[in-house]
């Protein structure tokens, strides 16, 4: 018997977050022989093959009872073509996806495949929260909720999952086509914006089906990470005309940062409210974090180049 459904993970250099992954999904509380897990290299230069080559093993040696494989994406070096890979092999009526640096909780798979029960449910987005940590970084972008799908479901165009916990059915793949395999970013918009332009108010939000994700912990992550915001927003402006953002004048940035100098800091000293470890400094620091990824993300939207074949759409 087949199973239900077919959880794809696209991974490149994975080694750090494999195994991490692999643990949680083994202790998935759903019956294991209603799910496959289909695990897509997509040119991995470090310890990946190895570890993927372990875990294959330990299932064939008969310790493990998840059904996992092991597939390669050597032609292009994108998240979306590996998924477009998966898909393709992939034998469940529902396809879910998740990422190699994400920790699904263990309950996952059961609560975000429940709407599924509601024929006219095509689309399902789970939750997403940030991991624990004590990285200043990581504990104000979960402060700000950053990866939430709360943000991306009130999108201004139609609400859309990100593929960090996203579930489809797979039979209106077929009709909408794959994610775009040239594209870098924004395609997990594009696909949920295609699938609902065919099958409008096809989709639901499951907040029970939780997927914990790792902040970004450097000043550079953080910054590479709303450059890659703008740089989906300048691809979606191009397929769907989203509207793209306005740059902050000068005197925005420095009104704001001054206020932020003259008024906050002196409120929360006056207040009592500075502390010194990191959820205070994540705090303290909230008003320039903001401008400075507001910077980058429009620097990202303003430098982003149409790749070539960008708009062409993979199908079954």
């Amino acid at each position: 018997m087949p199973p239900i459904i077919s959880v794809i993970i696209p991974v490149h250099n994975g080694e750090r977050d494999l195994l991490d992954l692999w643990s949680c999904l083994r202790s998935q509380t759903i019956d294991p022989s209603q799910v496959e897990y289909l695990v897509v290299d997509n040119q991995s230069l470090d310890r990946t093959p190895e570890i993927l080559q372990n875990i294959t093993q330990e299932i064939i040696q008969g310790s493990n009872p998840q059904n996992i494989t092991t597939l390669q994406a050597p032609e292009i070096q994108s998240a979306y073509a590996a998924r477009n890979v998966g898909i393709k092999a992939a034998r469940g009526e529902i396809v879910v996806f998740t990422d190699v640096d994400c920790r699904p909780h263990a309950d996952w798979l059961e609560q975000l495949i429940l709407p599924f029960q509601n024929p006219q449910v095509h689309l399902v987005m789970g939750e997403i929260t940030g991991l624990v940590s004590q990285n200043w970084l990581e504990i104000y972008a979960e402060q700000a909720q950053v990866l939430s799908q709360r943000h991306t479901l009130n999108h201004e165009v139609l609400p859309y999952g990100q593929t960090a916990n996203l579930a489809v059915r797979k039979a209106i793949l077929r009709e909408v086509g794959l994610f775009r395999p040239y594209l870098t970013t924004g395609g997990d918009a594009d696909l949920c914006w295609r699938v609902q332009g065919k099958f409008p108010n096809c989709w639901e939000f499951q907040p029970g089906a939780i997927v914990q994700h790792r902040h970004r912990s450097t000043l550079k992550e953080f910054y590479n990470q709303w450059y890659k915001y703008g740089s989906s927003n300048y691809y979606l402006h191009q397929l769907h005309g989203v509207s793209l953002m306005r740059q902050f004048s000068w005197q925005e940035y420095l009104y704001r940062f001054s206020r932020w100098l003259g008024w906050e800091i002196p409120q929360k000293l006056w207040r009592g409210k500075l502390s010194i470890n990191a959820t205070g400094w994540a705090e303290l620091w909230a008003t320039p974090l903001g401008l400075f990824s507001n910077w980058a993300r429009f620097r990202g939207q303003k430098s982003s180049k149409i790749p070539p074949r960008f708009a062409e759409i993979e199908w079954m």
